[in-house]
């Protein structure tokens, strides 16, 4: 692709906030402070989490910068940013979260293979840019496509960055056709993030994001388009990111028998305190944190224990200031995350869990043993956090 820089110049790391927690340097992945996430609805993009599979590229001449449109379809296409900045401009609020996200709980029942995640590889945006639907419409395919009429059924999109994975070929990853051409999904080909041009980490120029499904499939540095047939065959589609039952061991695995990941399951997590937290005397405690669901499907409830899920108390749940929220109605950000927060007195050392409920009546999962999988995937087990008082033991 014209326009990006040589290897020798993907070692030039972008600048990034001294309290992020680096789980790993090469390629580069890390995750802000729990804290930082309950700070604001509206995750900073120096606290929003780092996932990359290799170096980051440097798009170093926007003028000469192009994605191409291919496949099954009558008229291929370049585009420059020029051409995708003259479609209409959408602003959609989203939610992205690494497959991975909570991994490390999920190593200590078993250990699992994939970066060390914590609570924090996940993050709110808003995002803009061009829908994909309209872009797919410049290459003559109308929005509600399910087909081509050559046949296309997958809409893979092709990163300019290169991974050992792919054995140093492109990052790639698909969606079906029905989901791009569909606006009401919001997939976009976004420029801004919260309301800036992208930077270097979150896929300057341009990326895809794909609202309500693994981050995995919200691919950066975008390079290309393609149509096809049958989903991507990439790495990361077809021997990654998948869920298997905790029988399923590196010996027996059979990737073919799961299809990619998706959506992903409700999902809720503690911010405002530790895995341990030490309080000097009883009081009253403030909890706080994240809770979302895959597919567009609001949080109807997030329920708070003081003592390890015997009882429950329902938290509150926002998303902007002085709304009331309330799950799937139209004032509410679908595809965007709640925050909660409950304050409880806390008498003297406990544990405290936290579980959401969605639209459709999903709930957590009570233990991690329950969705063991060897990659330590979508970990959403109810969220446990300890609290002591003074000196006393749990």
């Amino acid at each position: 692709m014209p326009g990006i820089k040589g290897p020798s110049e993907y070692s030039r790391e972008p600048p990034r906030h001294p309290s992020l927690v680096i789980n790993s340097k090469q390629p580069f992945n890390a995750e802000p402070p729990r804290s930082a996430l309950v700070n604001s609805y509206v995750t900073p993009v120096d606290f929003f989490y780092k996932r990359n599979h290799g170096p980051i590229p440097v798009v170093d001449d926007i003028e000469r910068y192009s994605v191409s449109l291919n496949g099954l379809i009558e008229t291929p296409k370049e585009l420059t940013m020029r051409d995708i900045r003259s479609l209409p401009k959408y602003s959609v609020a989203a939610t992205l979260q690494c497959a991975g996200n909570r991994r490390t709980a999920m190593s200590k029942v078993k250990t699992v293979k994939g970066v060390g995640w914590g609570i924090s590889a996940i993050g709110n945006a808003v995002w803009g840019g061009a829908k994909l639907a309209d872009v797919l419409e410049l290459v003559g395919i109308p929005k509600f496509t399910a087909a081509t009429k050559s046949g296309g059924k997958h809409v893979e999109f092709v990163s300019i960055d290169k991974c050992k994975e792919e054995n140093g070929g492109p990052y790639k990853a698909s969606i079906p056709l029905f989901q791009a051409t569909n606006p009401d999904a919001d997939v976009l080909l976004a420029y801004e993030m919260n309301g800036e041009c992208l930077n270097r980490d979150h896929g300057y120029p341009l990326r895809v994001v794909v609202p309500g499904v693994i981050g995995a499939r919200s691919v950066k540095w975008l390079d290309s388009i393609n149509i096809l047939a049958n989903e991507c065959q990439g790495f990361f589609m077809q021997k990654d990111y998948k869920m298997f039952p905790p029988s399923v061991n590196w010996d027996n695995i059979d990737w073919s028998t799961r299809r990619p990941q998706m959506d992903f399951p409700v999902q809720s997590a503690i911010c405002s305190l530790e895995d341990l937290t030490v309080m000097k005397q009883p009081g009253k405690v403030r909890v706080s944190g994240y809770a979302v669901s895959g597919g567009g499907r609001g949080i109807e409830r997030v329920d708070v224990s003081m003592d390890g899920g015997k009882t429950w108390v329902e938290a509150t749940r926002y998303q902007k200031p002085g709304i009331s929220y309330v799950s799937d109605d139209t004032n509410s950000d679908k595809w965007a995350w709640v925050l909660f927060e409950a304050t409880v007195d806390v008498p003297h050392s406990v544990e405290i869990v936290a579980k959401a409920v969605d639209s459709a009546a999903n709930v957590q999962p009570e233990s991690v043993q329950e969705i063991w999988n060897l990659r330590g995937v979508l970990n959403t087990s109810w969220h446990r956090v300890q609290l002591r008082v003074g000196h006393s033991n749990l």
